[in-house]
Order: structure tokens, then sequence, then C-alpha cells
């Protein structure tokens, strides 16, 4: 069912189109004035918007009507407009066509053809709607889903659950240490949800500063803040009909826990400097590398916003209990990193396990005093995330660095 606004001073009008678009299966609200369009619009979202181009100023120019369209227009850009009078001229519909509308209706209309432009306009908004939300969309993608290798013994509880898990709309909490593929199992259960056909959206909550977390879950709208040229969709708007994985949950700070915690109950949300209440369908799939139950004992992470985020919870086990000998503090991530260098670096055909650059029993091939700078951080992150469980803001911690300047080294060294 589509939501037309209908904006017309006079009474019957209105009752005439509620009741010709109900027949078609629309819903309609009414309002009498230029001011409760504004004020409807800035209530809700709507299909299509009728109105009148003659309020109080003056009952046949239709330059009250005229002056309001742009204005609309530059709230929300794909809302088709159609116009309507009784003071139909070619002149007036050129003038209204070149300032926003998508089509002219004279007074009195014609019903077929009325509801012929009704039913195409509203579709080729939703076209374009729809456009532009997969063209931001895939700004965000992070690309297909790999294929998955998990022979492991320890490995064979989570490969079960997920075909299991995926189908259903759950909520879904994925744990393990840094670099143990949670990102992937992610996309796994996306790309096996009936929600595949849409993109999943991807966002690092341990890289969002506390002055854009708003802003970058739920949108926001122009001039809400210094930086707002332009209305924004947010993560949230997004994945509207899609899974939304959000990575580093615990980093959350405690003071935006609450409204992340609304959204995930109702699916409620207002954009940034805008009280229009926004809805979306989101299956929420987080990952977090900390223990959330210390978390929330230390008094740093909501007990209730837990509750809804581990619906089901899938424990992922580090590199160590998959693979023998190396220890592997980096997980999947150091292996990649290590295949890799291998790959460049191997004489022949085939690799050795000289290539690799790994020592049996997991020690390192180099005292600190042959390292490298470069070697030799890389060498004490790896310590720090092993003395930690793989937890990435102690280890952070116990380096005596930012969180984001850890994030960085992590990604530089491939850990």
């Amino acid at each position: 069912m589509s939501r037309v606004l209908i904006a017309d001073d006079q009474r019957d009008v209105l009752e005439a189109l509620r009741i010709l678009l109900k027949g078609e299966g629309h819903q309609t609200e009414s309002v009498t004035s230029v001011s409760g369009i504004f004020n409807a619009l800035q209530q809700r979202d709507y299909a299509l918007l009728m109105m009148d181009l003659n309020y109080t100023r003056d009952t046949t120019s239709g330059q009250e009507g005229l002056e309001v369209i742009p204005k609309i227009q530059a709230l929300d850009s794909t809302l088709p407009i159609v116009v309507m009078t009784a003071w139909a001229t070619i002149d007036l519909a050129v003038e209204a066509m070149k300032r926003g509308a998508r089509d002219f209706v004279p007074k009195p209309w014609d019903n077929e053809r009325l509801l012929t432009i009704v039913r195409t306009q509203i579709e080729l908004a939703s076209a374009l709607r729809k456009g532009r939300k997969l063209e931001a969309a895939n700004k965000l993608l992070g690309g297909n889903v790999p294929n998955m290798i998990a022979d492991a013994p320890s490995m064979r509880p989570v490969v079960e659950m997920i075909p299991r898990v995926a189908p259903s709309d759950a909520n879904v909490l994925i744990t393990g240490e840094n670099g143990t593929g949670k990102s992937l199992i992610a996309q796994a259960l996306h790309a096996l949800s009936p929600r595949a056909s849409h993109s999943m959206i991807t966002v690092n909550m341990g890289g969002l500063s506390e002055t854009l977390f708003e802003s970058e879950l739920f949108g926001h709208v122009k001039g809400a803040f210094t930086d707002a040229k332009t209305d924004r969709a947010g993560r949230f708007e997004l994945a509207d009909e899609s899974s939304l994985f959000m990575d580093e949950i615990a980093n959350i700070p405690l003071n935006q826990q609450a409204k992340l915690l609304r959204v995930i109950e109702a699916g409620e949300f207002e954009r940034v400097g805008s009280s229009k209440t926004l809805r979306a369908n989101v299956r929420i799939i987080s990952a977090t590398n900390a223990n959330l139950v210390d978390e929330v004992a230390s008094g740093r992470f909501r007990q209730d916003l837990l509750f809804r985020l581990n619906t089901i919870e899938i424990a992922l086990p580090p590199l160590r209990d998959r693979l023998l000998q190396h220890s592997f503090p980096g997980n999947v991530r150091e292996l990649d990193h290590v295949i890799e260098r291998a790959v460049l670096m191997a004489r022949g055909s085939h690799l050795k396990a000289a290539d690799l650059g790994l020592t049996s029993g997991g020690g390192e091939s180099k005292s600190l005093e042959d390292m490298s700078l470069e070697e030799v951080e890389a060498f004490l992150i790896k310590k720090a995330l092993a003395r930690n469980n793989g937890n990435a803001r102690k280890a952070a911690e116990a380096l005596g660095l930012s969180r984001s300047a850890f994030y960085r080294r992590l990604q530089q060294y491939g850990l």
C-alpha cells in the first residue's frame, strides 16, 4: 500500500481523491495549506504528493504553489509531485514542470488518466529510490562471499551452525580473537539468508568517533552540522530489508548504546537534524574480540543491548586450535599475510616450509637485535595480542596506543 499526500483547500476535492485512490489500494492523508504540506513531510515519507497550486494568496495564478515546489524538492528530491489546478494553461503546466513537478492534472480531472499518472509516478519514484540506495550501498560493499575452507574439528560446530541460523532473522553475535575470520562468517550468514538479494552493509564500530556515530548509523539531513552539505542515508537506512554487519561491537561508547538499542528493538530512528521517524527492517550481525560478559560486569557495555545482539552466538576458535606448531597470534589474518609473502619470495613453483619464514614450535626466527623497527613493532603487537587472548582493545592499552593507531598497525602488518 502506497501512502499519498493530497494538498487542496477544498474539502470536496480531498474527499473525492481519497475515495478514488482508496479504490486503487492507496492510503491517503490530506492537508489544506502549504504549511500543512511541510508539516506532513517532516513527520513521515510519502510515495507521492498531489497538490493544488492555489491556496490563500489568490485563486487563479498558481504562484503560491509554484513557489513551494523547489522547496519540497529540496526536502526530498525523489518525491514525485503532481500538481492540480482548475485554472490550467500550457504556460502554467510548463512552469510547474520546470520547477520540479512530475506531471500536471487539470480540474476537473479524468479518473482513468489521473490513476495512470499516480501509478506511473509512484513506480518511477520507487525505481529511483532503489537506484540511489543501491548506488550508496555499493560504495560500502566489501566484495562477494569467498569460499570458506574449514576442515579442522574445532571448526565443525561453526560450519554446522551457519546453514541452520542463516535463514532466520535472528540477531547473531560472532565472537573470536582478532583475525579469526568473523567477517567471513558474517558474509556467509548473509549469503545463505532470504536477504541475500540485497547487499550486506558493513560498519566497523571500532573506527567510528563519538561525533560521527549517529551520522554514520542513522544518517543526517543537509545543514545538520557544519560539514553536512547534503542529505545522507545512514547504515541502518541502507540496510533496510538486508543485513547490517557491525564489527568490533564492544567499542561502541556507553553513552551511544541506548540509541542503538532503540533501533534494534523497534526498527525506528531519526536522521541527525531531523525529527522525522524512519523505519528499517534490518537483520543484525555483530562481532567482537572482547568478552562482552566481562564488559557488562565492568560497566562498559549495556546488558540489555547484549541480550538483543546475541540471540545466537557463534564462537570462532583461534587458528592455534586448527593448525600445528606455530601459534599464529594474528590468526587467519596473519596466515594470509604469511602465504602472500611466501608466494612473493619463493624461488620455485612450489612453496617450501622455509618460504613461510616460520620456525618449529612458533619461535621467532630473529632476535630483537636483528629485527628492523617494523619487525620489532609487529613482534610486540603479536605478543600483546597473545597475552590478552586476542583482545585488541586491551592489547592497545598495554602498548600505550590509541585504538585507531593500534588498528592502523594491525592493517599495516597484516595481523
